[in-house]
């Protein structure tokens, strides 16, 4: 136990290095005075990518474009729409790549198969690669043969 308190308490320490909390994008003046509202808003943003970072949600993201959408969701929900019509109206301007988890659909299919077919051809490469048997080495002619033996003849010599 007193060697196990130690390593325990390190962990514990560093762990935040590589776990760090999620930093939030909203700013102050976005947020709402209603705080079911903003709750509702804050997951809205959660679910939209940033057209401009495109690996962050519009949350998470600083850019403009960005801090644009969280006060165009926030508008909305105030006007009254719901949680589907706030999203149905960015995905309609900026289509569904805004999504942070996009629909299947035909428009989308190869973005959800394309890294597991990718994945099964690799293996498959991979399979087959390790199964194969090297090809036989040709047998040497008589010339060769004796031109080994020479060289070898020689090295015998020159340690000699």
């Amino acid at each position: 136990m007193k060697r196990f308190l130690p390593l325990a308490l390190m962990l514990f320490c560093i762990a935040p290095l590589f776990f760090p909390p999620a930093a939030r994008a909203v700013m102050p003046d976005e947020m709402l005075a209603n705080p079911a509202l903003e709750k509702r808003a804050e997951a809205i943003d959660a679910r939209l990518r940033c057209p401009v970072c495109q690996g962050e949600s519009i949350a998470d993201s600083n850019a403009d474009l960005a801090h644009d959408l969280r006060l165009l969701v926030r508008r909305k929900l105030v006007e009254g729409d719901t949680d589907k019509q706030v999203i149905q109206y960015i995905v309609a301007r900026y289509g569904d790549f805004v999504l942070m988890k996009p629909p299947l659909d035909r428009d989308t299919v190869a973005l959800w198969t394309g890294p597991a077919i990718i994945l099964f051809i690799a293996a498959l490469a991979g399979w087959n690669f390790m199964r194969a048997k090297p090809a036989p080495l040709p047998e040497l002619s008589r010339e060769e043969k004796a031109f080994l033996a020479k060289l070898d003849d020689d090295a015998g010599r020159e340690d000699a």
